[in-house]
């Protein structure tokens, strides 16, 4: 049995349930588990813990929880620079189809690199597309390696253009395919345990991309083994639009026909919810992935998140794919969510500590994790630290929990994920970032280029 003392914490936001923020604070980890919490006035329970980490100069919180991606997107960043969603789809679905499971495999890695240096502890990636010899086995590998905690989510497409959908036929599976490798992943995969380090999610690609009875039977499985559900929804207009035509009604009423609504399902982005929607949301325990970035890039709109956190709807982060945001900073998503709040007009629309505990708690409650989002006695010992001593947050020591948010974000000084040192002094410990960066430059270049 192993014990980790981070004293001395010069900031430390809880997130618990009285959101203490304590200053001269400790923390207590024994093996996988935060033990202890306190302060300078109380001493800890174990006077000889096996190491000593002094955070006098640190910002400390829950580790960030990214509740939406596509990792394999990171390939391909900086494309179709002027397109909404439905345009930019069409113009990356022809390169996407050369992905290769080496691709993915090396993709994944580092955008969870990139995610862990930002702050992210637990990350969801949503994988639709399965050309060539792809697996999801590609992402779990990578994610076990990099020692991140980790929601693989089988996506999938089955309506290709001839049958009125979006993505070409050449990209589309059998839907009794789908739900075979589906089942089988979650039988081999899915850890239901707390403190899980992998658990799948059920996760067809979107409205447009599969058919309504396969959005039935995933949820039926999914429910029989007792997983989430997670798809796209209501993104942009086109999207609005296709579901009308298609179905004959909005997003929300369309996911609660085929059984989308609960506390198992989680829904990304969202930008076109209506009030009923909202209220049919919030009265259901569904969840909702925010994507301020990708939002934006892609002139999709912006989300309703004040009105959804008013009526009580659990609210999430999300980076999406790399290929929409072009960066996996999930720090900065936070950032993203309360300017374009703003933006709407209202300056005190989101405030600093609403976007934390959207990137931390807000994600976990989204994910349907009761053991993460916290430092409290019990929870998983997921925990960040944020040096404060860095250009970024000069002359906002004050308030250095809202500067994590106003100012240029940072990246973390030091990780920790499950109990275990992922980062530290700034450095990943699990891979070379050099040699990485340089390996997923070159499959990058291959998958673009349509060259081996």
């Amino acid at each position: 049995m192993t014990t980790l003392l981070l004293d001395n914490i010069n900031c430390l936001a809880t997130m618990d349930d009285e959101r203490r923020e304590l200053s001269q604070a400790w923390i207590l980890i024994r093996d996988r588990k935060i033990a202890a919490v306190g302060t300078a006035s109380e001493i800890p329970p174990e006077p000889h813990p096996d190491r000593v980490i002094d955070l006098s100069n640190h910002v400390v919180l829950p580790g960030l929880v990214n509740t939406h991606h596509h990792m394999f997107q990171s390939l391909t960043r900086v494309l179709a620079q002027e397109k909404e969603l439905f345009d930019w789809l069409t113009t990356l679905y022809p390169i996407w189809s050369g992905l290769r499971g080496a691709h993915l495999y090396t993709a994944t890695k580092l955008a969870i690199a990139e995610l862990l240096l930002s702050g992210c502890t637990t990350a969801s990636d949503h994988h639709y597309i399965y050309p060539n010899d792809v697996q999801l086995e590609d992402q779990i590998r990578a994610a076990r390696e990099m020692g991140i905690r980790f929601h693989a989510a089988r996506g999938c497409m089955s309506l290709g253009e001839s049958a009125g959908g979006l993505p070409p036929d050449s990209l589309v599976e059998r839907e009794s395919d789908i739900l075979r490798d589906t089942q089988r992943l979650i039988e081999t995969w899915h850890d239901p345990a707390p403190q899980a380090m992998l658990r799948i999610v059920v996760a067809p690609g979107s409205p447009f991309s599969v058919t309504v009875n396969l959005m039935r039977e995933a949820a039926a499985m999914a429910r029989a083994y007792g997983v989430h559900l997670h798809t796209h929804l209501a993104e942009n207009d086109k999207d609005v639009a296709y579901s009308r035509a298609s179905f004959g009604v909005d997003p929300g009423q369309y996911a609660e026909d085929v059984g989308w609504i609960g506390a198992d399902v989680w829904h990304a982005h969202c930008v076109k919810l209506n009030q009923d929607e909202i209220s049919l949301f919030a009265n259901s325990g569904t969840g909702v992935a925010h994507c301020p970035s990708s939002n934006m890039r892609l002139a999709s709109g912006i989300a309703p998140i004040r009105q959804m956190l008013d009526r009580g709807v659990k609210v999430g982060l999300g980076v999406d794919g790399s290929a929409s945001n072009d960066s996996g900073h999930l720090l900065n998503e936070a950032r993203q969510a309360l300017l374009l709040q703003r933006a709407l007009g209202e300056p005190a629309a989101l405030s600093a500590r609403e976007a934390l505990e959207m990137a931390t708690l807000g994600g976990a409650r989204v994910l349907g994790r009761d053991d993460i989002g916290q430092i409290a006695a019990g929870m998983s010992a997921d925990i960040i630290a944020f040096r404060l001593d860095c250009l970024a947050l000069a002359g906002a020591l004050h308030d250095p929990l809202a500067a994590l948010v106003f100012c240029r974000p940072p990246n973390v000084d030091l990780s920790i994920i499950n109990g275990e040192i992922v980062v530290e002094d700034g450095a990943l410990r699990a891979v070379e970032l050099p040699r990485l960066i340089e390996d997923h430059n070159r499959v990058s270049a291959e998958l673009i280029l349509g060259e081996p």
